[in-house]
């Protein structure tokens, strides 16, 4: 071998170990960065010596796409649960100190107390503000459902306009990639920007990908409506200002098909749980609400006393509908807002609290107690009435044939059961989403231990071309004193 090949040889072998030591430093750099995939020099024989023909990516297809479904599932049961909880502590607050079932619970011990004292004035008041607590505590839970609806609702525009942002820098993304696979260059960077815009798509919707040409991807949903396509697709949604029983939120449209909410907590994706809290949960919740409020109508009803067949009307409770009462059987859409003490009860309008216990709200043919004595077999009555069962809507997602009493129990138990349900699947999830990232780091993260080392032996090799180069040297300047 000629001294100028020996030289030639070196200086390739330092050019050579000065990129990949480049490459173990920029991967030491980015060991903490979990959108960052590890990068490796590939080298080739080329006379003299060897090069490097290709920086490799490392990629685990298999894996990422179990990450992004991982992900997007753990997202979904995040938002599930926080919401849930949200609902819970505003309609029913802290240990339910403020919901219906435990305002109703205190209306029945009033009720009990005023029936060992029917002639007390001040037993006969203090039922009655039982009775407007159990109303504002209806009215209260019917607006502060409607209230998280409208955040929801607030919730859902924000996530589709990062998502519209989102798609933008992936389309950027997508295009360097592609420029970068077409002309020959290193797509390391532009593939580790647009897989970490992938991970924060998922996060909104659970997606599908496929690669064309070039490295070129297609996102679509797991509904198969296609996000991304060269260019992005419309993700467009159109909000509701303020929302009231009754009214429906409206659709998030992906290229114009309709996001549908999650069925039976089966939800991926931070938008479905979105939809779902405001389109199911919430209004399920607000149907069991004004199911609790037509059984307190119904309970509490005065009978014609006198034989004469006139319907039942509204007693101590009414509605905008009254003095009818409310249809039976089925839910009447925001009764629960609309609950009010009967007028003729409630001494704050000039009422009379004793009605209570006598009748007569409704005229004399509703008067049971017609003496004026005081008796406290109404009284008995309304309390036995409470436990009654009755036919609820099954729409409630309750049991059909219960008490009211029993209905409103039975509500802040669907909504316990839906929040550890929910519990159980984030914990689930979460798991899924760490053991599946830390697999995906595994196959193409940075482990630190293997870059030390590898760089110690380029230091080496390093060391070993430098010295070669002074040998060379040495030996080119004797030849050079013999001459």
């Amino acid at each position: 071998m000629s001294l100028t090949a020996a030289l030639g040889i070196a200086q390739n072998a330092l050019l050579t170990t000065a990129r990949r030591t480049s490459i173990v430093s920029q991967n030491v750099t980015n060991a903490s960065n979990p959108d960052y995939s590890r990068r490796s020099a590939i080298l080739s024989s080329e006379a003299p010596g060897v090069r490097v023909a290709e920086i490799r990516r490392a990629a685990a297809e298999a894996l990422f796409r179990q990450n992004l479904g991982a992900s997007s599932s753990w997202e979904a049961q995040k938002q599930l649960l926080a919401g849930l909880d949200a609902l819970a502590i505003s309609v029913n607050g802290a240990d339910n100190a403020s919901s219906p079932a435990t305002a109703l619970g205190k209306l029945q011990e009033a009720l009990q107390l005023y029936a060992t004292s029917p002639s007390s004035a001040t037993v006969a008041e203090g039922a009655l503000d039982a009775a407007r607590q159990f109303v504002h505590s209806l009215n209260n839970g019917s607006a502060q459902i409607q209230t998280f609806r409208t955040n929801m609702d607030v919730e859902i525009g924000l996530a589709v306009n990062d998502l519209n942002r989102l798609l933008a820098d992936f389309e950027v993304a997508n295009k360097s990639v592609i420029a970068a696979r077409a002309t020959g260059r290193d797509a390391s960077d532009a593939l580790d920007q647009r897989e970490a815009i992938l991970k924060q798509i998922s996060g909104h919707i659970p997606v599908s990908t496929f690669a064309r040409a070039n490295d070129d991807m297609v996102i679509t949903t797991a509904d198969g409506a296609t996000l991304f396509e060269t260019r992005p697709r419309a993700v467009s949604f159109e909000s509701t200002s303020a929302y009231a029983p009754g009214i429906s939120g409206k659709s998030v449209y992906i290229d114009g098909v309709p996001l549908a909410p999650g069925k039976n907590g089966a939800v991926s994706g931070r938008l479905s749980s979105l939809v779902t809290l405001r389109d199911e949960v919430a209004t399920t919740l607000q149907t069991q609400l004004d199911e609790i409020a037509r059984g307190a109508i119904t309970a509490f009803a005065e009978t014609d006393r006198t034989g004469g067949g006139a319907p039942p009307l509204a007693g101590l409770f009414t509605w905008a509908g009254g003095p009818a009462l409310p249809p039976a059987g089925v839910a009447t859409t925001g009764l629960a807002y609309a609950i009010t003490v009967n007028p003729a009860f409630d001494s704050d309008v000039g009422g009379t609290p004793a009605l209570l216990r006598d009748g007569g709200a409704n005229g004399a043919a509703y008067v049971a107690n017609p003496g004026g004595a005081s008796y406290a077999d109404l009284l008995i009555d309304y309390g036995d009435r409470l436990g009654d069962p009755i036919a609820f809507d099954p729409a409630a997602g309750l049991a059909a044939n219960v008490s009211v009493t029993e209905l409103s129990s039975g509500s802040i138990g669907w909504i316990e059961a839906n929040r550890q349900t929910a519990s159980n699947a984030e914990m689930t999830t979460s798991a899924l989403k760490v053991r599946t990232a830390e697999a995906l780091s595994n196959e193409t993260g940075v482990n630190i231990d293997v870059e030390m080392s590898l760089l110690l032996d380029l230091e080496h090799a390093y060391e070993a071309s430098a010295r070669l180069i002074r040998t060379v040297d040495q030996m080119m300047a004797t030849l050079l004193e013999v001459v």
